[in-house]
């Protein structure tokens, strides 16, 4: 592990409407933008003092309904509409590119006869199905040993990402290379 990942990891921050302390990846970043407008940071780039609230939409909820992000700042602030519909747009628009990103690289895949080829294989970390697809269909593909299952994206989440019906992520770059030559 990357001494960068590592730092992620090891970083805790307080959630302002549970008071938990969590790590960075189990909450949402926001600032504070031009005229006073909460604006959310999924990805953490963008520069000022940030405002972390848990990745669940209550939470998001409650600090928009209790003014959270004005008394963390000590100002005046105002939210966007539907912050938490925002929120929750902005990730899985995330999650697209992230997923065609790796399908760019060749570290995933789509389509039921290729996944389940690499099921075989054992060469994949996450199984990837939109969660109002069949059940039937969906329980043809089996979650990787050791592996993630991830069913939470909608299918329209999942059709902007290449109309994926099941995606498997490799666990190195190399192994897709080895099954390719073992062909």
């Amino acid at each position: 592990m990357s001494s960068a990942e590592e730092k992620i990891k090891s970083s805790e921050r307080k959630c302002i409407a549970t008071g938990q302390v969590l790590s960075k990846t189990q909450l949402v970043r926001f600032v504070l933008g031009p005229s006073n407008k909460i604006c959310p940071d999924p990805e953490n780039k963008l520069p000022g003092r940030g405002i972390w609230v848990k990745a669940d939409l209550s939470a998001i909820n409650k600090a928009e309904k209790n003014n959270l992000f004005s008394r963390a700042l000590n100002q005046s602030t105002e939210c966007f509409d539907n912050l938490a519909a925002t929120v929750e747009d902005l990730i899985a628009k995330r999650i697209i590119n992230l997923i065609s990103l790796s399908r760019k690289s060749g570290q995933s895949i789509c389509g039921y006869e290729k996944v389940k080829d690499w099921l075989k294989k054992d060469v994949a970390e996450v199984l990837i199905q939109s969660s109002d697809g069949s059940n039937r269909e969906k329980s043809r593909l089996r979650t990787p040993d050791g592996g993630n299952y991830i069913s939470w994206l909608s299918s329209n989440v999942v059709e902007d990402a290449q109309r994926l019906k099941g995606l498997r992520i490799v666990k190195d770059q190399n192994s897709c290379r080895k099954d390719e030559s073992a062909k």
